[in-house]
């Protein structure tokens, strides 16, 4: 009886709190420790375990994530201080010329790169005084070059590793699980976002080509598809093994190239911070563009661990654009980055904090649980576990059906939103004994509504002023895409954990 009372108890508490996020009543940085403590008091942990573990434990529970995080905000307030960013975007409008597909496809892949680096609001606003006066200045519209920013900075997002790091210490996965997932999702968003475009520039009155594009494309995929199940197909062992060998080869090769390239482009710029070093400007030279590119070669070619990968990143950009008195740029870009982070890292605090009320923590040993509570196991998780069981998807079909269907829970702050009750609810799935890479998998997908979609986000708010939209415009025209990565991210979701 009791355990039934506690379970009810534990369920309003979740609903009250998320309402409470979603109607903005309560930001989440203050809702998620405060959820925290009251699960553990409503399940019986004594105040000292609170203390100990729930709040000592959480708040150092996601400390790579954190130090990720404001080394991503140094390398974006460097790359915005020094000029890089904005010569990033202007020498892609260059390349375009006047094509409204090709500049639309273009300042959508600069914003990937950028934002592989960049976060935050100013971020976007110094990215969006650039990109979106390009995108109108060619004749599309307003809502279509917002919702191309948005895209973009959805996608960049994606390979931006402080986010990377913050699921492989929630859920307890691999640097390469979270690859695998995001490399399927990254291709469903870059090509949903690809659709988006040639149907929104239809309806702004260009004329794209259609049957031409559809053509090509179709083209490409027959080709690629026929070469595909005829190697599949006709290939014998000894042309399989000599494929693979030529593949290892080239594989071999390209990590050289890679190295060499990296070596050759850092060699480059002590050469120009020698040649500007006394001098009051330093041109903005092209090279300067592998400043926010270098963590990802480093972390994906090379397995670099990440904050050795972003401190040479932030490294090669303050070489890159070194002139006198420079030094004192990066300072300022040290402090204002970590600064702008500041609220994220907080908000880490909580996620922490709710992940070990809920898990338990790591540090207990399990005489002393025994004692202390009569179980060998953490009591939330006793309370938690039987009624989650009862209800999460065992089968790849009703895990795609049911989030599928509760994929807008994400949008208003509401519970499948990562920045608000998500990682809570995670924790309950993988306590209750959901596969970690299905979880990854359902948070990402439902994700994709979240960041492009939700009218809460400070990035579409300031978008829609800035086109001088309304936005829930921005809702209302990109949730059917939105809603469609969803789902094929919960497909590809359910095919690899199910």
């Amino acid at each position: 009886m009791l355990q039934t009372i506690q379970g009810i108890a534990l369920l309003v508490v979740f609903i009250v709190i998320t309402l409470l996020m979603s109607k903005r009543i309560w930001p989440a940085m203050l809702a998620l420790p405060v959820l925290a403590i009251f699960i553990s008091l409503i399940a019986g942990i004594h105040l000292q375990d609170i203390f100990k573990y729930v709040i000592g434990e959480g708040t150092l529970m996601l400390t790579q994530p954190m130090v990720i995080a404001m080394l991503g905000g140094v390398l974006s307030v460097l790359m915005q201080k020094t000029g890089i960013a904005e010569g990033f975007i202007k020498k892609g409008a260059e390349l375009a010329g006047d094509k409204p597909f090709a500049i639309s496809v273009i300042m959508l892949i600069f914003i990937i790169l950028l934002f592989t680096s960049l976060g935050g609001l100013g971020a976007m606003i110094m990215v969006g005084s650039v990109v979106l006066p390009i995108l109108t200045s060619v004749g599309i519209g307003a809502l279509t070059a917002g919702v191309i920013m948005l895209m973009g900075v959805n996608i960049g997002g994606m390979f931006n590793f402080h986010n990377w790091s913050l699921y492989m210490n929630s859920l307890d996965l691999t640097k390469e699980q979270v690859q695998r997932f995001v490399s399927v999702m990254v291709v469903i968003a870059f090509v949903g976002a690809l659709v988006y475009l040639a149907i929104q520039l239809y309806r702004d009155g260009f004329d794209l080509k259609r049957k031409k594009m559809a053509r090509n494309f179709a083209l490409l995929v027959i080709i690629g598809g026929a070469i595909y199940f005829a190697v599949k197909q006709f290939a014998g062992p000894s042309v399989m093994e000599f494929i693979k060998s030529v593949g290892s080869v080239l594989q071999t090769g390209f990590y050289y190239i890679i190295l060499g390239g990296i070596i050759a482009i850092f060699a480059h710029a002590g050469y120009r911070a020698l040649r500007y070093r006394n001098r009051d400007e330093n041109p903005i030279h092209w090279s300067a563009i592998f400043t926010p590119i270098i963590p990802l070669f480093l972390i994906l070619v090379f397995d670099m661990n990440f904050v050795a990968a972003f401190v040479l990143g932030i490294a090669y950009g303050f070489v890159i654009t070194y002139k006198r008195e420079h030094v004192t740029t990066l300072l300022k870009s040290l402090v204002e980055g970590s600064y702008v982070v500041l609220p994220a890292v907080i908000l880490m605090f909580g996620i922490g904090w709710v992940l070990v009320s809920v898990r338990g923590p790591d540090t207990m040993p399990e005489a002393e649980m025994l004692a202390q509570y009569g179980t060998d196991t953490w009591p939330v998780r006793d309370l938690l576990v039987p009624f989650v069981q009862s209800i999460i998807p065992t089968q790849g079909w009703q895990y795609v059906l049911v989030f599928t269907i509760l994929a807008p829970l994400a949008l208003y702050r509401g519970p499948l939103n990562i920045w608000g009750m998500g990682f809570g609810i995670a924790s309950v799935l993988l306590a209750a004994g959901m596969h970690s890479g299905a979880i990854l998998g359902m948070l990402w997908s439902v994700g994709q509504i979240q960041a492009i979609s939700d009218p809460t986000n400070l990035q579409n708010v300031w978008v829609a002023n800035e086109m001088k939209i309304e936005v829930q415009k921005i809702l209302t025209n990109t949730l059917p895409y939105s809603w469609i990565f969803a789902l094929l991210g919960l497909i590809a979701g359910a095919i690899m954990y199910f």
